[in-house]
């Protein structure tokens, strides 16, 4: 069946529970050698080169996990420099979209890629071609050439080649033009079609010693006889002849569509697997003309490649997402695995599941038994196994003979590394849904190995789950509809009865990209210091009507010995607790520090000393000040970019208000931003956000009839975004005489022309299925209408007329989502609660 939407976690990028330490970042994943660092940066200065890598590997974290980009980067780079990549960049391409495509070149090449391209000119020929009075020619689809044909087409080539070239060089990308060469050619039909050729050989010469030099080649399609004689080839034939002598893991054809479309749904296809589609997708009504030509030509260049090469049809403003993230952004075709599914153990070559569980299976590998032990007890059971061609996958349902009742059970489910890679897990699971209604499953313990399936993945497959503290253990299901099934279900768990206090059934509605489902876990406590904020009475309402989470200390020196009001799940009393008083409320599972800048190090190497004195188990940090901000030992709390970062970790720095909502309106036109201009953002906050200590910023006689601006250069809040981003942007602070609610103007400029449908479309897309995210159709959101809320607002989309710059309007409640929603959401995460429990979703 045709993969309308490609899953986003997939075992490569199953996004780790673990929080990510310092040393990815700080540590080069690739090996760039000095001279590929002198030739990439024109300077032999290690350190210039080291931390422009770094940054460079920190965008690509806005993208997606750490752990999918590392290993993206770990698997482009296990290769021989030519084998990365070939990109086929249509004329139109380099017309509209030159310095987004030199932008994204640029991009690759700065973490130590260097991709081979080879571009075409064809929609630039026809304009020339039509300017001296010759109509173009075609005969079965090949364009005709004939001698003035192709002596305009050999001049047009050589422009376009050089000014692709000259726009990586001024990108500070050393590039090198090849515009002949590389492929030897003899005529296709000297009589039908002239100079067309019909490539022979390729000659990688050129194109190693480029990348030998630091420069990425850059080709045409042009070809040569042995004699010389200069032949038009089409560049995605070229391409594909390229492609088979080089044999890189990625085919790129970059286009302006981003890839191809359903004809009768009209949705982008995210991902075709050929060898289970191809055939079924050709007989398709509307897979036609240029369509079902790609596909076959996709299909024919493939079958002559490894397994481990696909191809990917995207447009250049999205190749990084393409390449670097599951989810991708395009059309990805690969071959895939063919699946097989069998209903006895004796229809299986017991050498392939003996293969397989040898190489995958931790238990086996352990001694803990042995393969034919194991199989000799399946054989008391009603047993389905699938497994796939080559043997890299493995999984294997049970049922109970003497109960048909009882949920059926993944006992199995064992990959490689290569089908990880070739999504392989994600198709089986697919084809496991459709056999099997309800389903349940165990991963082992937390210091044990899940193989290469981390947790999250089952997490993101799982309507609810139960942690065992025992073994640390979890049980998954899915497809249990009542309550008192799942009860009897999580009973059976190993003969461990659900503890008390346990949720015993959840559920969410809809699946959604990279955030941990909701489980069946046990209700947490969290301890609450700095209670007497604006922020933390919001925080205590969330708290206080969240099913999972439990207040059971509430710290202020202020407010010292009253007793806490509106919280009804329990009576508390304010305390002051100081740093040494943590280690003795071992019932807490997590502090909020909803303190000033500045002041929370004490209470954090409080916690961290005992946690390695062994006075105290660790507990989940979560810091709502901008101390820990800059600190990538510390996972930055902003879900809607890095929930897979966040799911099980312990150390949270909570974003700031006005850096929540300038990101938010910022990052989707990431790979649109003008690298000479730098993007603006005019805030204007509610005086809350000043706090409850008395200043000129909270005094409502100085902020009457009056916006008061502040901190015009340099806030915390510009240096936390650009950080973040990766890139300068400018903040520009202001308090009104209001209460609650900021309303942001962003100012971006562009680095190609836009119209106020296209970003509106950018943001739509970034956006799907972000419940604490509003996308307004039209009009700019207001600060009334959003303030107590939980979203992010976002409109505007008002484009300047020459395209090339836009202003986005937000709105965002500084004291929710801004803050004590935002804190809620990174709880839920840490936890292992559904993202959106306890807060109101309208």
């Amino acid at each position: 069946m045709l993969s309308l939407a490609r899953k986003v976690s997939t075992p490569v990028a199953t996004r780790l529970a673990a929080r990510a330490t310092s040393t990815l970042v700080a540590k080069p994943i690739l090996s760039t050698t000095p001279r590929q660092i002198q030739n990439r940066f024109y300077s032999n200065d290690l350190s210039n080169a080291a931390a422009e890598k770094e940054t460079i590997v920190k965008l690509l974290y806005n993208i997606g996990s750490r752990k999918e980009v590392e290993q993206y980067l770990r698997h482009f780079s296990s290769v021989e420099s030519q084998k990365f990549a070939v990109i086929k960049v249509g004329g139109a391409v380099l017309t509209d979209e030159l310095e987004t495509l030199a932008s994204a070149l640029t991009f690759l090449n700065r973490v130590g890629l260097y991709p081979i391209v080879l571009h075409g000119a064809g929609p630039q020929l026809n304009r020339l071609l039509e300017d001296a009075g010759v109509e173009p020619q075609y005969e079965e689809g090949i364009r005709i050439t004939d001698p003035q044909t192709l002596e305009i087409a050999r001049k047009v080539f050589m422009s376009e080649n050089l000014k692709l070239v000259d726009a990586l060089e001024r990108h500070g990308t050393r590039a090198r033009p090849i515009p002949g060469g590389v492929f030897v050619a003899d005529y296709l039909d000297k009589e039908k079609y002239q100079y067309v050729g019909k490539i022979t050989s390729v000659n990688k010469d050129a194109i190693e010693s480029s990348i030998r030099s630091g420069a990425l080649p850059i080709l045409t399609s042009l070809a040569e006889t042995p004699d010389g004689q200069i032949l038009n080839v089409n560049a995605d034939v070229a391409a594909a002849e390229l492609a088979t002598v080089i044999e890189p893991l990625k085919i790129v054809f970059l286009n302006e569509k981003n890839g191809l479309y359903h004809g009768v749904t009209g949705k982008k296809i995210d991902t075709i697997n050929l060898d289970e589609e191809y055939e079924d997708l050709m007989k398709e009504s509307w897979v036609r003309y240029g369509t079902k030509l790609k596909i076959r030509e996709c299909k024919e260049l493939l079958d002559g490649l490894p397994r481990s090469s696909s191809v990917a049809i995207i447009s250049a403003g999205h190749l990084h997402k393409e390449l670097f993230t599951d989810s991708g952004a395009g059309t990805l075709i690969r071959r895939g695995h063919k699946l097989f599914k069998f209903d006895q153990l004796d229809q299986v070559d017991p050498d392939k599941i003996r293969r397989i569980m040898e190489a995958e299976d931790d238990v086996i590998k352990a001694g803990e038994t042995s393969v034919a032990s194991y199989l000799r007890d399946l054989q008391k059971k009603n047993v389905t196994l699938y497994t796939d061609e080559p043997g890299q996958v493995l999984a294997i349902v049970t049922k109970d003979p003497t109960d048909p009742s009882k949920p059926a059970v993944l006992e199995k489910l064992l990959a490689s590394k290569t089908a990880v890679l070739n999504n392989v897990p994600d198709n089986l699971w697919n084809t496991i849904r459709k056999d099997f209604d309800v389903l349940t499953w165990r991963v082992g313990g937390v210091k044990s190995e899940d193989g290469n399936l981390d947790r999250s993945w089952h997490f993101e497959r799982a309507d609810g789950s139960l942690r065992n503290p025992q073994d640390g253990s979890t049980m998954f299901f899915y497809g249990i509809q009542d309550s008192d099934s799942v009860k009897q279900t999580l009973d059976g768990f190993k003969g461990n009865k659900v503890p008390s206090g346990t949720r015993s059934y959840s559920t969410f509605a809809q699946q959604r990209r990279g955030f941990a489902s909701s489980s069946v876990a046990a209700q947490k406590n969290v301890g609450l210091i700095g209670a007497r904020g604006y922020t933390g009475r919001e925080l205590i309402n969330l708290i206080n009507n969240h099913p999972e989470l439990n207040l059971t200390h509430v710290s202020s020196r202020e407010l010292e010995g009253k007793p806490l009001e509106g919280y009804s799940k329990a009576d508390l009393t304010y305390v002051n607790l100081k740093p040494e008083d943590l280690k003795a409320q071992e019932q807490v599972d997590a502090w909020v520090l909803a303190l000033p800048n500045g002041v929370c190090a004490p209470f954090v190497n409080q916690v961290e000393k005992d946690v390695k004195e062994g006075k105290s188990s660790d507990k989940v940090l979560v810091d709502l000040s901008a101390d820990y901000r800059f600190d990538n030992t510390w996972s930055y709390g902003l879900p809607e970019f890095n929930r897979n970062n966040l799911h099980g970790t312990t150390r949270i720095s909570n974003p700031g208000c006005y850096a929540t909502g300038a990101q938010m309106s910022l990052r989707p036109l990431l790979p649109f931003f003008d690298k000479y201009s730098a993007p603006t953002v005019f805030g204007v906050s509610g005086y809350s956000g000043a706090g409850t200590k008395p200043s000129p910023k909270n005094d409502p006689e100085v902020l009457r009839d009056n916006l008061l601006p502040y901190a015009l250069t340099n806030h915390i809040h510009e240096r936390e975004v650009s950080y973040q981003l990766g890139t300068p942007i400018n903040f520009i602070p202001h308090v009104a005489s209001y209460f609650q609610g900021i309303q942001l103007s962003v100012n971006v400029p562009l680095n190609k022309t836009m119209t106020s449908k296209d970003i509106h479309n950018v943001f739509n897309e970034f956006y799907q299925g972000e419940k604490l995210v509003k996308v307004l159709e039209s009009g700019e959101p207001y600060v009334r209408d959003n303030s107590g809320k939980h979203f992010v607002r976002i409109g505007g989309f008002s484009v300047h007329p020459d395209g090339k710059r836009v202003v986005i309007a937000a709105t965002i409640d500084n004291l929710l989502k801004g803050a004590a929603t935002q804190a809620v959401q990174n709880l839920n995460l840490a936890l292992g609660f559904d993202e959106y429990a306890g807060i109101p979703i309208e």
